[in-house]
């Protein structure tokens, strides 16, 4: 199988001159090669997993991850066995995104709840949303089933759509009480498209594309997407939406890029293609540098090195949908896929540090590891190097084309009929935490300038795990 071998060639001379050690290997014209190469770097991520063993709870990582990354990890090891075939991880992963369902099986557990945004619980919602378009196997028939999770989710956030301020869309927050409830951010409402245009897809139900075509437009009209298919990171309603923070991150690119996929894919419409080329290529205009070539990097943080422990797993995101998007509209893949070969293989190269000689780095544009590891290094090189298989396997299926998982249309409307009430008592302790966790981000607003989250950690990440 050739993978765009020329621009391979380029990237990889370009990168080698500054290699220092001996990077994980990649072969972009083997299937046996690329799956190796995730296999191996999937084994560096599980491995600050501990919620299978004794004492440990499932479905969550230790700190200082949040909930939401281990929900984004989950989703990226069901794409894991979608490329691979791998069956070693099945059992903890749905054992994982079972268990943090909650008692009204729309992934709001009630350790979770008193700092949960709405993105975080999307996050979850489409690791579920995948399992079901990919066939993962279906958990017992007396627990939860893929699509229902999926369901549930978009159910509880419709019930959120809030018309009260800035003519509609999601607060980034679900609570009053916590800092950002005030902020309408686009990852959360990008969450609720792509989920929508999916659970469209999937279903055939007209309702979920109804509400797709709602989110996209309020979107566009309030200026999250600028008039050259940039997304900024969200607004303050306070003001009114007035007034923008013009931060970009990959994985707003990367889930309004799938969204819009599917969007075209279910109308054929020439209104839809045209988002969806002006999306990726506003996201390859901002996201890749042009020396080496096409490489994927988080432009706000990472030449300042200062990327938070939630941004450092960010290009997983675009990778994942950039790939994801060519299903859907086949007509993206010979633009895409140049750039997720650059990428994957700028990424292996990143991947040759710690004691194992393969831990994974945040710049793959240097040709070496930077000497940076954790969980979200891990997931941007799996999910770059893995999506170079995509020709390889089926397209997502729906109720209608072999899909086998169940559904529920109402799901998730039955705990959540009034969102501004927590679900238990709420302490001075608990509002304090809160706080802490999603310390408010209004800094920046003003100007278009690059703003700088309290929650802000160096690019050094966590201790790796012990090999």
């Amino acid at each position: 199988m050739m993978i765009s071998t020329n621009v391979v060639g380029t990237v990889g001379t370009a990168l080698l001159a500054a290699q220092t050690a001996v990077a994980l290997q990649l072969n972009l014209d083997s299937q046996d090669s690329i799956k190796q190469a995730a296999s191996t770097v999937a084994y560096g991520m599980m491995k600050y997993y501990n919620g299978n063993q004794t004492g440990g709870i499932p479905g969550l990582l230790p700190g200082p991850y949040y909930w939401w990354e281990a929900g984004a990890m989950f989703g990226a090891m069901v794409d894991y066995w979608y490329y691979t075939g791998d069956t070693s991880y099945n059992d903890v992963v749905t054992d994982a995104l079972l268990f943090q369902v909650g008692p009204d099986e729309d992934y709001m557990p009630p350790n979770q709840t008193k700092s949960e945004g709405n993105d975080d619980q999307g996050f979850w919602g489409m690791a579920a949303m995948t399992a079901a378009e990919v066939n993962f196997p279906n958990p017992p028939e007396d627990k939860p089933q893929w699509l229902a999770l999926a369901q549930a989710v978009f159910n509880s956030q419709a019930l959120r759509w809030d018309n009260s301020t800035c003519g509609g869309g999601l607060r980034w927050q679900i609570f009053t009480f916590n800092n950002g409830y005030n902020y309408k951010n686009t990852i959360s409402n990008g969450c609720f498209f792509n989920l929508a245009a999916r659970l469209g897809a999937y279903t055939g139900n007209q309702t979920y594309f109804d509400w797709a075509e709602r989110m996209f437009t309020w979107v566009q009209d309030i200026g999250l997407m600028s008039p050259t298919y940039q997304f900024y990171d969200g607004t303050d309603d306070t003001l009114n939406c007035s007034q923008l923070n013009h931060i970009q991150w990959t994985y707003n690119a990367g889930v309004y890029l799938l969204g819009a996929a599917v969007m075209w894919n279910a109308t054929q419409s020439d209104v839809w293609q045209q988002r969806t080329e002006a999306i990726f290529n506003a996201t390859t205009n901002v996201f890749f540098t042009k020396t080496p070539p096409m490489v994927m990097y988080e432009v706000a943080c990472e030449p300042s090195k200062n990327c938070n422990t939630d941004q450092l797993s960010f290009k997983a995101y675009l990778a994942r949908w950039m790939a994801a998007s060519t299903k859907v509209a086949p007509w993206l893949y010979d633009t895409v896929q140049p750039y997720l070969a650059a990428s994957a293989a700028a990424a292996a190269l990143s991947c040759s540090g710690g004691e194992d000689g393969v831990t994974c780095g945040t710049q793959w544009n240097l040709g070496a590891w930077d000497s940076t590891y954790g969980v979200g290094q891990q997931m941007s090189a799996l999910e770059v190097i893995q999506s170079n298989l995509i020709t390889q396997v089926k397209g997502p299926v729906s109720n209608s084309t072999g899909g086998t998982s169940q559904g529920n249309p109402n799901a998730g409307t039955g705990g959540d009929t009034n969102p501004a009430a927590p679900t238990s008592l709420i302490t001075t302790g608990d509002r304090a935490g809160a706080g802490i966790l999603t310390a408010i981000i209004v800094v920046g607003l003003l100007g278009g300038a690059w703003y700088v989250t309290l929650t802000s950690l160096p690019l050094t990440s966590p201790s790796p795990p012990s090999y």
